[in-house]
């Protein structure tokens, strides 16, 4: 079993390998994160893990509000998830390789990142600026049929993509735009499909390639038929996170 200890970053969103992650980061826990980060040598990857948060708050409340209104604000590289984070957060997330960590006059960093491996959660620790943890670097097995099942979640993902964008709004990308590898089909598909935390989640901690596509290949097909019976396209727009605040 092959361990690391990585920086840890809790997001309200599951990040996918060979995805592009943009942060806004303004807490002073990130900050001490990515200041650590830009001590990294530029040749060298400087590396943090994602995880989706189960149960807490992505950013910490700054200032007393519901239920307690006279409640001190939490501080410290845990606030928000409890007095047991590892409880908090999902099992399974996503190595980010920071290619680019920028420094504003505020203090604050803009950073952009790409997932590269999945880990799985073994231990939190939270006796530093930010939270760090314990991972297990997770291998992308293929499974039975993976050729196969990535091309039929391909023409299911057009399918639903057409039903997104309605026949006169606009043109879909050219087939070979869209990669045939069967893993990057399995990501790509997942991040880009509108489905909530916990479905993406799912798909994130498949056991191989093949189980995801099965499961991208289930949900595309029910959501194309919810679209079609709807009287009119849904709020795609609402369902796209923004760049998160940290």
């Amino acid at each position: 079993m092959t361990t690391v200890r990585l920086p840890l970053f809790p997001l309200n969103s599951v990040l996918f390998p060979g995805l592009v992650l943009p942060l806004n980061v303004f807490e002073e826990r990130y900050r001490a994160m990515m200041r650590d980060l830009l001590k990294t040598p530029e040749d060298e990857p400087r590396r943090f893990a994602v995880v989706a948060i189960r149960d807490g708050h992505e950013v910490a409340p700054s200032a007393p509000g519901m239920p307690d209104p006279t409640a001190a604000p939490e501080r410290g590289p845990a606030a928000g998830f409890g007095d047991d984070p590892a409880r908090s957060f999902h099992k399974v997330g996503c190595v980010a390789d920071a290619a680019t960590v920028r420094e504003r006059p505020d203090g604050g960093f803009e950073v952009l990142a790409t997932g590269t491996t999945r880990v799985r959660l073994l231990s939190v620790d939270a006796s530093g600026p930010y939270l760090t943890a314990e991972l297990e670097e997770l291998a992308e097995e293929p499974g039975d049929e993976a050729d196969a099942l990535a091309e039929s979640v391909l023409r299911a993902f057009r399918q639903y993509q057409k039903r997104l964008a309605g026949a006169r709004e606009r043109s879909l990308s050219a087939g070979g735009d869209l990669p045939d590898e069967p893993a990057v089909v399995s990501y790509l598909v997942a991040a880009a499909a509108m489905l909530d935390v916990p479905a993406k989640q799912r798909l994130l901690q498949a056991p191989d390639t093949a189980s995801r596509l099965r499961d991208e290949l289930k949900l595309l097909r029910a959501e194309t038929a919810i679209i079609r019976t709807l009287p009119s396209l849904p709020a795609a727009d609402l369902t796209r996170g923004p760049t998160s605040l940290n």
